[in-house]
């Protein structure tokens, strides 16, 4: 049994899971700047153009997953975008994760969403065996980007 909780964050827990999206863009090459994280955060969230759970232990955030709807045209339905999912580094091989994309999973469906979907790297294994596991799908379509800054 998990000793940590998943919900979906509220006002208050902004401010508490920047630093860690802070951390997650620099993972990515991002340099740090954690007063940006808060500040794209506390946006997405105001304006409700995402939506941001976290993982939590004696109130200490563990990780997030952050989820952006979009509509599919052709089904006529919701889905969500899972577009960042992050762990600390201490917390890690511990379920977090699993239980961020199973929240994600349990969030989508109460909204009425058709389905989620997701984009790694394919030379992310461990990602990849993990979506796996979680019951995702690869799909064999090819996703394409532009550039625009």
């Amino acid at each position: 049994m998990n000793d940590f909780t998943t919900r979906r964050a509220g006002d208050d827990d902004i401010a508490r899971v920047a630093p860690l999206f802070d951390a997650y863009r620099s993972f990515y090459g991002q340099p740090s700047d954690v007063a940006r994280a808060d500040a794209f955060l506390r946006e997405r969230h105001t304006r409700g153009e995402s939506a941001l759970l976290l993982a939590e232990r004696d109130g200490d955030v563990l990780g997030f997953a952050h989820l952006y709807p979009l509509f599919s045209s052709v089904r006529t339905a919701r889905l969500w975008l899972l577009n960042d999912l992050f762990v600390a580094d201490s917390a890690r091989r511990q379920g977090v994760a699993r239980a961020l994309l199973d929240a994600a999973a349990a969030f989508a469906h109460e909204q009425g969403a058709a389905g989620l979907m997701l984009e790694t790297t394919r030379d992310n294994g461990p990602a990849r065996a993990l979506y796996r596991a979680a019951g995702w799908n690869e799909d064999a379509s090819q996703w394409y980007s532009l550039p625009l800054e």
